[in-house]
């Protein structure tokens, strides 16, 4: 089963910054949106960011001025940068890539971000 390579999580204070970043493997054609999801303890999951194939974003208005998602499609790899993290940004987060006309979702296994006071 193909899965997604996550990396960058961890435990960090209020107002500090991380970078996560989310591999596929090559053998993976035609990626289309890519994002990243969260899911708190108690909460469902929610969309935090999506970025296109050509590179238009949209965020969560908890996020919008804070996180920035961007994409390298020669690596198939999707980064997301938070800064000012609040301890409500604590979840774990899963990226995923769709595959380009079939709307498929392949999912990474989860990375903890965890924000203290």
């Amino acid at each position: 089963q193909v899965q997604l390579l996550e990396s960058g999580g961890g435990l960090v204070q209020a107002g500090e910054s991380l970078r996560l970043s989310c591999a596929a493997p090559g053998s993976i054609f035609r990626i289309g949106t890519m994002g990243w999801y969260r899911q708190a303890p108690g909460k469902q999951r929610e969309l935090v960011a999506a970025i296109t194939r050509g590179g238009a974003s949209n965020y969560a208005d908890s996020v919008k001025g804070r996180f920035t998602i961007s994409r390298d499609n020669a690596k198939n790899t999707v980064y997301m940068q938070m800064n000012s993290l609040k301890p409500e940004d604590t979840a774990v987060y899963y990226c995923y890539v769709e595959i380009e006309y079939s709307g498929t979702r392949i999912w990474g296994q989860g990375t903890q971000v965890t924000v203290s006071s």
